[in-house]
């Protein structure tokens, strides 16, 4: 089975994140969970993004990087939430070993220069004022210029965070829909 990194949003490593690295690890896989916000968990977004922007993006990606580092050689699923999935793409795509890249509820840029062949799978709601249309498009062009065998998941209706039931944005239908998905993305990766 896969060992994979999960990255928590810009809420912080909140119960939800727990419940799908249970999820994952009750499918066979070894899931690594770090808190790269030092115990501090929010329900709000605001209070989330003021927690991302007292870090600093620079040094979110440097706790992800050293997070991921030990277990590198077992080549790596690399997964998120949000700002969780910004940075598991971003480290993803620096490891030359990633299996994988499992992305929910967010994407990051990507630099034109960029090459992988890694299998690449996207769940979005639809839609998503952090992930708008337009820009769901231009990086699905990026990413499959790049090399990635990149497959998007649409949910319509739901809100952003819309696998975590402590939160607004949960729509159970959407999540119940999703994790059949991942999942069985993760078990080919295996």
């Amino acid at each position: 089975m896969a060992s994979i990194i999960l990255f928590h949003s810009n809420r912080g490593l909140r119960p939800a994140v727990h419940a799908a690295a249970d999820r994952m690890r009750a499918a066979g896989h070894t899931v690594h969970v770090p808190d790269l916000y030092g115990g501090r968990v929010v329900d709000d977004a605001e209070e989330g993004q003021a927690i991302r922007e007292e870090i600093g993006n620079e040094e979110l990606l440097r706790r992800a990087v050293a997070a991921a580092a030990p277990h590198v050689g077992d080549g790596l699923v690399y997964a998120g939430f949000s700002l969780g999935a910004a940075l598991a793409q971003n480290v993803a795509l620096a490891d030359e070993k990633a299996r994988g890249l499992l992305l929910m509820h967010g994407t990051s840029d990507i630099a034109d220069d960029a090459r992988t062949e890694m299998p690449v799978q996207l769940h979005v709601a639809d839609p998503d004022s952090y992930e708008p249309v337009d820009w769901q498009n231009a990086w699905y062009l990026r990413m499959r210029r790049a090399g990635a065998d990149v497959e998007v998941f649409r949910y319509p209706g739901a809100g952003h965070l819309f696998t975590d039931p402590g939160l607004p944005d949960y729509d159970e239908e959407s999540a119940e829909r999703m994790w059949p998905v991942a999942l069985a993305f993760l078990a080919e990766l295996g």
